[in-house]
């Protein structure tokens, strides 16, 4: 017989368009930026990638930022493997800046997803940096 293990996550997702008491939190802090100024523009699951066949990703909130550019946050208590899998596929997909977002005692920490660089780009940067110091 198998050892009882609790766990800590909840037992089901909420509807979509349903924010949970974390995302309620970080809705209000863009609230406030938008009053700063420092975001112009946002939507909560406004979204969704497809990745793979029967594989999607929506971000918490789409961002738009002081500048003009469209970010996906994604507010996390904690990160599941196949939330940060989904992450990194879509940053490598998609032509966007995705973020991690989590709450500390004190700030939102924004963290960036890393994406990889296409192969051929690399080649391509690496020549024009060769031309540049000739």
């Amino acid at each position: 017989m198998k050892p009882f293990r609790f766990d800590h996550r909840a037992l089901g997702r909420l509807a979509p368009g349903a924010m949970n008491k974390t995302e309620a939190a970080y809705a209000q802090h863009l609230d406030l930026l938008m009053k700063t100024g420092d975001v112009l523009w946002y939507r909560f699951e406004g979204l969704k990638f497809r990745l793979a066949d029967k594989t999607f990703l929506t971000p918490d909130f789409v961002v738009m930022t002081r500048n003009g550019l469209i970010e996906l946050h994604d507010v996390k208590g904690f990160m599941m493997d196949d939330a940060n899998v989904k992450m990194k596929v879509a940053a490598d997909q998609y032509p966007f800046e995705f973020f991690i977002i989590r709450k500390t005692k004190s700030f939102w920490m924004k963290s960036p997803v890393s994406h990889r660089v296409p192969e051929n780009k690399n080649k391509e940067d690496a020549n024009v940096g060769a031309e540049r110091r000739s």
